[in-house]
């Protein structure tokens, strides 16, 4: 892909350097596999924890080697951080929920639907499980942001102006 590279930047607080892809226009790509992801999710609830902590609130029940090892392959990853708390280290979330959200997003949009949101959006709404209010509330949200203007333009609208 020609508008990634990879970057190396070092936490402050930390200390931690965080390595991975990241997009020019959307800031780092963060990656993670199912277990990651529901493990990450537990520390976006919890803002921290234990791997004992971490494990308890799993959807799966998992050994504590496992989660430990997930913990340490998100922290070598750079999605997480720990400090030491006695015997046992607490786990901090590096990277926001959000920007994980927008991340994933952006890869299913890019590998699913041809890089084309239109098309994300007509699989969205021809979901037969939406009710009519969540239509209502996304057409709301579109009609907001069509009201913006310019303001709103994306880069992916800069970039084709600029071919």
């Amino acid at each position: 892909m020609a508008d990634s590279y990879y970057y190396s930047s070092r936490d402050a607080l930390s200390g931690v350097t965080m390595t991975g892809r990241e997009s020019e226009s959307t800031g780092p790509e963060v990656v993670l596999t199912e277990r990651e992801t529901d493990v990450m999710a537990v520390l976006w609830d919890l803002d921290s924890g234990t791997v004992a902590e971490v494990r308890k609130l799993l959807p799966d029940e998992l050994a504590y080697t496992t989660v430990l090892t997930v913990l340490r392959t998100l922290e070598r990853k750079g999605y997480v951080v720990h400090e030491e708390e006695g015997k046992a280290h607490r786990y901090l979330p590096a990277v926001e929920r959000q920007t994980a959200r927008d991340s994933a997003l952006k890869r299913i949009t890019r590998k699913l639907f041809s890089g084309s949101p239109e098309l994300l959006m007509a699989q969205l709404v021809s979901d037969r499980e939406l009710t009519p209010e969540e239509i209502r509330k996304l057409r709301k949200m579109l009609d907001e942001r069509l009201k913006c203007g310019s303001e709103g333009t994306g880069s992916r609208e800069k970039k084709e102006e600029g071919r």
